[in-house]
């Protein structure tokens, strides 16, 4: 079975060398599992509740951009895209903002925080609280259930919001779902083996500490942030404790096995602090040299980066629009047109109350049910590839044109072009296959 995997990284920085080993570095190695089907996206509508400079989000989203793609995610693979560019997003955020219960989002640690430090301040509780910092949780939740995202690989301290988009999926599924899963209910995924690594000053690397080693600069740059790690200040010649050292952290990150076993017996055999240094340098440079010259190769062509995130857009979009379709008919968005009138204005009265269920599979394929006015199973659809498909053959089955019903296996069949695409349950004697062949009959005819 595939595992689709959704991240989204937040556009409002330059990505450093503690987010490469965090976060980019293992979902690149992911995405390329066999059973893995990845979306990663830029999550620049997450940006504007953060950040309220144009410039700063606008260089991020390229930055950010040419990074995964010099690193070495293959966009033929996972699909890769700008949030803002999935018009179904803010759509399905607003569907799920009318089933969001105020108490759950009250409980947001986000938004908890910011009250009680307006308290502490003697504040308004809500000083300077904006809707989408409110309402963070439900924009997050439409990005993972759009694409009915398993897993979910997150931080700590982004665990509630994978929670809070199960409650919301949940709740949607209850109102609407007709006894189906409309969403697939994701799982936070905690990564404990990924490195978190030291800054320049031995707390954890953040650009909020002003700390960080920068992940693309100039073999200048890189060497002069190095030179600034905190060290003991043990002279050349004496035992140094790797475990202790901040220095020998950023290096295992990076560092094969017998490398670091290397380096490891070097520190404890008095190598000087300079020459430690110098090592690291040489490690990260072998790391990342080539990726850095991919990087500011797709930085000064920005027209090719937004090419390769429009493409992805479409390629996501090919799930999110028919899907989103499949949403507004559960909440009752319809058009008028399925809903067949005869000029009294009253609704047909052969199968008035037959009705289309549409859902997707634990495999992520798409099917449908047609159930009877009493609400008994008349078919169930084979599976397909997209909703666009099932979709399809959902309204040729509506369109009026001759059914072609084969009996089989106690049941029967109804075939398109030489291929069946939904069956009945089986019964219990003929004379039942056949009144359910009326039924459906009823059910499918065209107004009058």
């Amino acid at each position: 079975m595939t595992t689709r995997i959704l991240t989204g990284i937040t556009t409002t920085g330059t990505p450093h060398l503690g987010n490469y080993a965090g976060a980019i570095r293992p979902a690149i190695v992911a995405s390329r599992a066999a059973d893995a089907d990845s979306f990663y996206f830029l999550a620049d509508y997450h940006a504007l509740i953060k950040c309220d400079e144009p410039a700063r989000i606008q260089r991020s989203r390229l930055e950010i951009a040419a990074t995964w793609l010099a690193l070495g995610l293959d966009t033929d693979k996972a699909t890769f895209y700008r949030q803002s560019d999935i018009p179904e997003i803010p759509e399905l955020c607003w569907l799920l903002t009318c089933v969001a219960g105020k108490g759950l989002l009250n409980r947001a640690h986000a938004y908890k925080a910011s009250v009680d430090k307006n308290i502490e301040q003697g504040e308004d509780p809500d000083a300077g609280i904006t809707m989408g910092l409110f309402s963070y949780p439900v924009l997050m939740a439409a990005d993972i259930l759009m694409f009915n995202a398993h897993k979910v690989p997150v931080g700590r301290d982004q665990i509630q919001h994978v929670e809070m988009a199960r409650d919301i999926g949940q709740r949607f599924n209850h109102l609407f779902g007709n006894g189906n899963e409309l969403f697939t209910l994701p799982e936070a995924v905690i990564e404990e083996d990924v490195a978190t690594l030291p800054g320049l000053d031995g707390r954890k690397m953040s650009k909020s500490y002003d700390n960080t080693i920068p992940l693309f600069g100039s073999a200048k740059q890189l060497k002069d942030a190095v030179a600034r790690v905190v060290t003991d200040s043990k002279l050349p010649g004496e035992p140094k404790d790797p475990d202790s050292s901040h220095l020998f952290t950023l290096y295992q990150a990076f560092a094969a096995p017998t490398q670091q076993a290397d380096f490891r017996a070097a520190l404890e055999g008095g190598m000087a602090w300079g020459e430690a240094k110098q090592a690291l340098c040489n490690l990260l440079e072998a790391e990342l040299g080539e990726a850095r010259e991919r990087y500011h190769a797709l930085i000064s062509k920005p027209a090719d980066l937004e090419d390769i995130l429009l493409a992805g857009a479409a390629k996501a979009r090919k799930t999110a629009t028919p899907f989103l379709g499949e949403l507004r008919e559960a909440v009752g968005l319809r058009s008028f047109r399925s809903q067949a009138v005869n000029t009294a204005g009253e609704k047909k009265k052969a199968g008035k109350s037959a009705r289309f269920v549409s859902f997707r599979d634990d495999d992520g394929s798409f099917r449908f049910r047609l159930l009877d006015a009493a609400g008994e199973q008349l078919l169930l659809s084979k599976s397909f590839a997209d909703g666009k498909a099932a979709g399809m053959v959902n309204k040729r089955l509506q369109s009026g044109e001759a059914l072609d019903i084969r009996e089989q296996d106690g049941g029967f069949g109804v075939w398109l072009d030489d291929e069946c695409v939904a069956q009945s349950p089986a019964f219990p004697d003929s004379s039942a296959c056949q009144a359910a062949i009326q039924r459906l009959r009823e059910a499918l005819a065209p107004a009058e």
